[in-house]
């Protein structure tokens, strides 16, 4: 990997890798975002001068403690208890990799202790962190829904999951999270014979992003072009066995496609991690 800048609320943003890092060295400088390993900046200090998306498990090739005190030499991911920003732009601290999931701002300058959902759960941090939206408040808006299965995360069903299930409740409004044009129309029927889809592909993205489970909405049709955030089906439980398990599935795929991939009983992802795509549309995968 590659020292790399990426634009990032109009702001460009460093993205270190340990073989770029050389100027870490466990001293927290004018300029730097530094992790301790303790409460109230004590402990050994991890040091940064901009955005590292996944900071690795093991050594050696980990993001790690390298300042004098507890916790030298330790990898940093879901190890830090506190912060000093001294970079002078806010620097927001993820629970997840790749700028994910429930994340607390650090003004700049400003010393503390990470909060109860990110003290030792620390994946990744971003400087001048992008505006986004929950992507489950884009799929639903008003209080959002839920993610029920992450980007391959079947833990009980055989197979690789190849997309995202959202769920929020049964008939609620699922909107469109990209813009594009309706490819494909499935419209099936509740119960796990009856499989609907909904395919909008994205011309400028060479992006298609399929909907599954939702029961389309009687207007939708295919040449129709759709904005982000338009209205496109309702939640149901089309292709799936039972009303307690009715949410939305969210898929992305590269280039031009009408159907989902397989996942069920299926050993192979056709489709890469869609998470760097949804943070490039304003999304959170949460």
């Amino acid at each position: 990997m590659t020292t790399a800048a990426i634009a990032l609320g109009g702001a460009a943003t460093a993205l270190l890798s340990p073989a770029s890092a050389a100027s870490r060295d466990g001293v927290c400088d004018s300029g730097e975002f530094c992790y301790y390993y303790n409460s109230d900046n004590q402990g050994s200090i991890s040091d940064f001068t901009g955005s590292v998306a996944d900071y690795g498990t093991e050594q050696p090739s980990c993001y790690d403690f390298k300042g004098e005190g507890a916790g030298k030499g330790l990898c940093i991911k879901n190890n830090a208890a506190s912060v000093w920003n001294r970079s002078g732009k806010t620097v927001r601290v993820y629970y997840n990799s790749n700028y994910g999931g429930t994340y607390q701002d650090f003004a700049a300058n400003a010393k503390g202790n990470l909060n109860s959902s990110l003290k030792n759960q620390n994946a990744s941090h971003q400087f001048s962190p992008s505006s986004r939206t929950n992507m489950s408040y884009g799929l639903y808006t008003l209080s959002g829904g839920r993610i029920t299965c992450g980007f391959d995360g079947y833990t009980t069903t055989p197979g690789r999951h190849e997309g995202i299930d959202i769920a929020r409740g049964i008939g609620s409004d699922v909107h469109a999270l990209v813009s594009g044009q309706v490819i494909y129309i499935a419209r099936g029927a509740n119960g796990s014979s009856g499989l609907s889809t909904i395919s909008i592909y994205n011309s400028s993205l060479n992006k298609t992003v399929i909907y599954l489970h939702s029961a389309p909405k009687s207007a939708l049709a295919v040449g129709q072009q759709i904005s982000r955030g338009q209205v496109i089906a309702d939640e149901a439980w089309r292709g799936v066995s039972s009303s307690s398990a009715a949410h939305t599935h969210v898929e992305m795929r590269l280039g031009k496609q009408t159907l989902a991939a397989k996942s069920v009983n299926d050993p192979t992802l056709d489709n890469p991690n869609p998470t760097s795509f949804w943070n490039a549309q304003g999304y959170n995968v949460q």
